[in-house]
C-alpha cells in the first residue's frame, strides 16, 4: 500500500479526490468506477432487506482521513459523519501524530461476554459450586454450538461467574461465556450459545434463568492506543489541564467522550459495524470505577513531548452481519486495509484518541467554536458561488464579520465581484453548447450561447508573481501578451465549475488576456484578444475548435464553424432562452475525451462521418429555432444530439441520470454539454427552470439557472 500522507486533498474535486486514491492505490479500479457512479451506496430493495417498513434510504457524507500510521501501517480513515470539524480535525491531529512515529496499539484479547442471569436461587454457595463442577460439561456443550468457529480457531474460552444482590435482597446470579468470536463481531454467535446452556446451566444451580443475551460492555476486548505530539509548551500543558478537568466533573467528562466517539462512531457506520454498541460499551467503561470520567489520559513526558492514552472496549466485525448487502461498508472496511478485526479495532482506538486530540488542541488554542465557523463559511462562501481565490476572500471577511449566515455569504460575495470600487479589470464569459460538440472539431457546426460575465479578473502589482492557476498557463499568456514584468497578483473570480465542459480555461484566458490590455494599454481588440486565448487553449487542450475562447470573447450567441479560420455567425434572438445548467462529481478532461473521440473515428471513419453530418445539420437547423424561440423543437433537437454524442462515446452513467432526471422534472431537452466524460449537462425549460433547477439539487446535482445575462 502506498503513502496515507495526501496534502491538499480537501481542495480537490470528488472526482480528483476518487483520483488519487486509485493512483496511490488505496481504491481499486471497480471501486473508484463504484464511487464515480454512485454504485457503492445503499439500495431501497437491500434496505428493505434489513429492516421493516423501509420507504427510503438516508443519506450521509462519506469522506476519508489520511496521514494514519498505525503500529507502522500507513491506513487510511473512512467516514460516515455530516460535521466538517471531524474529517479536517482527524486529518490535522493524524499528521502531527505521524511526526512522532504514528500511533501504538495494545490489545492482549478479544473476546466477548454472552450473559445469562439466573434468578430464583435457593442457595448461592451451592450453585456456585454446581456450576464450577460443571464447567469442563458446560464448555464442551457451548463449544458443540457453532463447530465451524472452533474449527477457525475461536470459540468459547472461559465461564466466569458473578454474584449481585437484587433490590429485593434476592441473589442473582451472572454466568459469563468469554467467546472468541475471531473476525466477526458475534452478537448472533454469542446469543445463540447462551440459549443452548442455558437450561443447563438452570438445572445445575437449581434456579430459573431470566435473561440471556451478550454484553455491549465488551471489557474483555480492550484497546489501547498510544501517541506523542510536539506542541509549544502553553497548548500542552493547557491539553493536560483540560483532561484533568474531565478526569474529576463527569459534566465535562460526558462531552469529553463524545468527542473522542466523533471519530469512532464514523468508522464503525463505515465500515458497517454497530456504532450505538460501540457508544453504550464506551460510557459503561468510562464509569468503571464508579465515577464517570474521561477516557484518555494526557500526560507530559520527560523530554517535553505530550503522551496521549485512550483505553476503549471495542469488539467490532470485519465478516459478518450487513456487510455482504452494504456495498458502502464493504468499501469502506476495503479502504481501511484491516486484515482482521483486530486491526480494525486498533485503528478505531487511534481515530478516537486523534479526535480527542484535535478537539482539546482546538479548546486550547483558538477554541473550539472558531474552527467550527470557518468550516462553516466555507461551506457558505462554495454553496454562494464563490470559487477559487474569491471563496477564500469570502471565508475570511464571512468570519471577520460575525455573521456567520448564508444570506451575509451571498451579500459579501456580491460587493466582492461588482461592489463600488471593485470593478474587474477583465471580464469574459463561458460558454454552453446546445448542439454540436465534437462534431465542430471535424468542421461541423455547433450551436452555443454564453454565460454572462462569467469570469472577472482582478490583476494588481506585486512582489512577486501570485496565482492560483498553472504556471504553463500563465506563462504562455505572459508571452502572448508581451508581459516581462512577472510581478503580478492576478486573482480570478469564476462562477463556472473546472472541468464541466463550460470554457471556464478559456474564459479565465479571455479575462486575463483583457484584464492587462486594460492595465498595461496594450492596444489588443477582440479580434487579438481570441486568438490569445486560442493559443492558450491549444496548450490546455490539445487540439481544441476555437468554439470556446470564441464564444469567451464576444459573449453571443453563435453558429460555429473551424476550418482553416475561425467562421461563426452570431446570432439575434427573439428571447433568451432558460437554460439549466447541471453537474455532478465527475469532471471529464477536455483533452483526453477529444482524443478518445478520435482514436474511435480513425477506426470507425465512415460511421463517425455520418455521425457528425447529422449534428452538423441539427446545430444549423437549431440556429433557426433558437432565434426564432421555438423551445420545444429545440428541445427534440437537443435530446437527438444527446443520443448521437452517446453513440459517439462520451456520455457517463452519471450524464445519463441527470439528462434523463431533467426531462423527467419538465424540461423540453436536455443533453450533456461540452466534451463529456463526465461535466455537465444543459436542459432547456422554457416557464419551469427553477423548478428543473430544484429538481436537480434535490438530486444531489449543482445547478444554475441561465436565463439572459442572469445566473442563479
Amino acid at each position: 500500500m502506498s503513502t496515507s500522507s495526501i496534502s491538499g486533498l480537501y481542495k480537490l474535486g470528488v472526482a480528483e479526490r476518487i483520483a488519487t486514491l486509485h493512483e496511490l492505490g488505496w481504491l481499486s479500479a471497480d471501486d473508484a468506477d463504484r464511487l464515480r457512479d454512485g454504485h457503492c451506496v445503499l439500495s431501497v430493495t437491500a434496505a428493505d432487506h434489513m429492516i421493516e417498513n423501509v420507504v427510503g434510504v438516508f443519506g450521509l457524507p462519506f469522506a476519508i482521513a489520511p496521514n494514519f500510521v498505525v503500529d507502522g501501517r500507513e491506513c487510511i480513515v473512512p467516514l460516515v459523519v455530516e460535521e466538517p470539524s471531524i474529517v479536517a480535525g482527524l486529518s490535522a491531529a493524524a499528521r502531527k501524530a505521524g511526526a512522532n512515529g504514528g500511533f501504538d496499539i495494545q490489545s492482549d484479547e478479544s473476546l466477548l461476554i454472552g450473559q445469562i442471569h439466573v434468578t430464583g436461587i435457593a442457595d448461592a454457595d451451592y450453585a456456585i459450586a454446581a456450576l464450577e463442577k460443571e464447567k469442563a460439561g458446560l464448555l464442551k456443550a457451548a463449544n458443540a454450538v457453532h463447530p465451524r468457529l472452533l474449527a477457525r480457531g475461536g470459540g468459547v474460552r472461559d465461564i466466569e461467574l458473578r454474584l449481585f444482590e437484587m433490590p429485593d435482597g434476592k441473589p442473582l446470579l451472572a454466568v459469563h461465556v468469554l467467546v472468541d468470536t475471531c473476525d466477526a463481531m458475534g452478537a448472533n454467535l454469542v446469543n445463540t450459545i447462551c440459549e443452548a446452556v442455558a437450561p443447563q446451566i438452570a438445572a445445575a444451580c437449581e434456579g430459573s434463568v431470566s435473561l440471556r443475551i451478550l454484553s455491549n460492555l465488551t471489557d474483555r476486548s480492550l484497546y489501547t492506543a498510544r501517541a506523542r505530539f510536539t506542541l509549544p509548551d502553553a497548548v500542552r500543558d493547557a491539553i493536560v489541564t483540560a483532561n484533568d478537568i474531565a478526569l474529576v466533573d463527569p459534566y465535562r467528562a460526558a462531552t469529553h467522550n463524545k468527542g473522542i466517539m466523533n471519530g469512532v462512531d464514523a468508522i464503525a457506520i463505515a465500515t458497517g459495524n454497530d456504532w450505538r454498541a460501540l457508544e453504550a460499551g464506551a460510557h459503561a467503561f468510562a464509569a468503571a470505577t464508579g465515577r464517570y470520567c474521561s477516557l484518555t489520559r494526557w500526560s507530559v513526558a520527560d523530554d517535553g513531548a505530550l503522551l496521549g492514552e485512550l483505553t476503549l472496549p471495542l469488539k467490532v466485525g470485519t465478516v459478518g452481519g450487513t456487510l455482504a448487502n452494504n456495498p458502502a461498508a464493504t468499501l469502506g472496511l476495503a479502504l481501511t486495509g484491516a486484515r482482521s478485526a483486530a486491526e480494525l479495532a486498533g485503528l478505531m482506538a487511534a481515530v478516537g484518541l486523534a479526535q480527542n486530540f484535535a478537539a482539546l488542541r482546538a479548546l486550547a488554542t483558538s477554541g473550539i467554536q472558531s474552527g467550527h465557523m470557518k468550516l462553516h463559511a466555507r461551506s457558505l462562501a462554495a454553496s454562494a458561488g464563490a470559487t477559487g481565490e474569491m471563496l477564500d476572500r469570502v471565508v475570511s471577511k464571512l468570519v471577520d464579520s460575525g455573521e456567520v449566515k448564508d444570506w451575509k455569504a451571498r451579500e459579501i460575495l456580491s460587493e466582492l465581484r461588482g461592489g463600488a470600487g471593485n470593478v474587474a479589470d477583465g471580464v469574459a464569459a463561458g460558454k454552453v453548447i446546445l448542439l454540436g460538440e465534437h462534431g465542430v472539431v471535424y468542421g461541423r457546426h455547433a450551436l452555443a450561447v454564453p454565460i454572462y460575465d462569467a469570469v472577472r479578473v482582478y490583476v494588481t502589482e506585486s512582489a512577486t508573481l501570485s496565482h492560483d492557476l498553472p504556471d504553463e498557463f500563465v506563462a504562455r499568456l505572459f508571452d502572448e501578451l508581451g508581459v516581462k514584468n512577472r510581478g503580478w497578483r492576478i486573482d480570478v473570480d469564476s462562477s463556472l465549475p473546472i472541468g464541466k465542459g463550460l470554457g471556464s480555461s478559456a474564459s479565465i484566458a479571455v479575462a486575463i488576456a483583457r484584464a492587462f490590455n486594460n492595465k498595461l494599454g496594450l492596444g489588443l481588440d477582440d479580434e487579438r484578444v481570441n486568438l490569445i486565448a486560442f493559443a492558450s487553449e491549444k496548450l490546455a487542450h490539445g487540439t481544441p475548435s476555437g468554439l470556446d475562447n470564441t464564444l469567451a470573447t464576444y459573449a453571443k450567441p453563435m453558429l460555429f464553424r473551424s476550418g482553416d479560420s475561425l467562421q461563426y455567425e452570431t446570432l439575434t434572438l427573439a428571447a433568451p432562452p432558460s437554460l439549466v445548467v447541471a453537474w455532478g462529481d465527475e469532471t471529464g478532461r477536455t483533452s483526453e475525451q477529444v482524443a478518445g473521440v478520435r482514436r474511435r473515428h480513425d477506426r470507425s471513419p465512415a460511421h463517425f462521418a455520418a455521425l457528425f453530418d447529422e449534428m452538423d445539420a441539427l446545430s444549423r437547423q437549431g440556429a433557426e429555432l433558437l432565434r426564432a424561440g421555438d423551445w420545444h423543437e429545440l428541445g427534440a433537437l437537443m435530446n437527438i444530439c444527446h443520443g448521437l454524442l452517446n453513440a459517439i462515446g462520451v456520455s457517463t452513467p452519471q450524464l445519463e441520470r441527470m439528462v434523463a432526471l431533467a426531462r423527467q422534472s419538465g424540461a423540453v431537452g436536455a443533453k450533456l454539454t461540452g466534451a463529456g466524460g463526465g461535466g455537465a449537462i444543459v436542459a432547456l425549460c422554457p416557464g419551469n427552470a427553477e423548478q428543473v433547477r430544484d429538481a436537480m439539487r434535490r438530486g444531489g446535482y449543482h445547478a444554475l439557472v441561465l436565463d439572459g445575462a442572469n445566473t442563479s
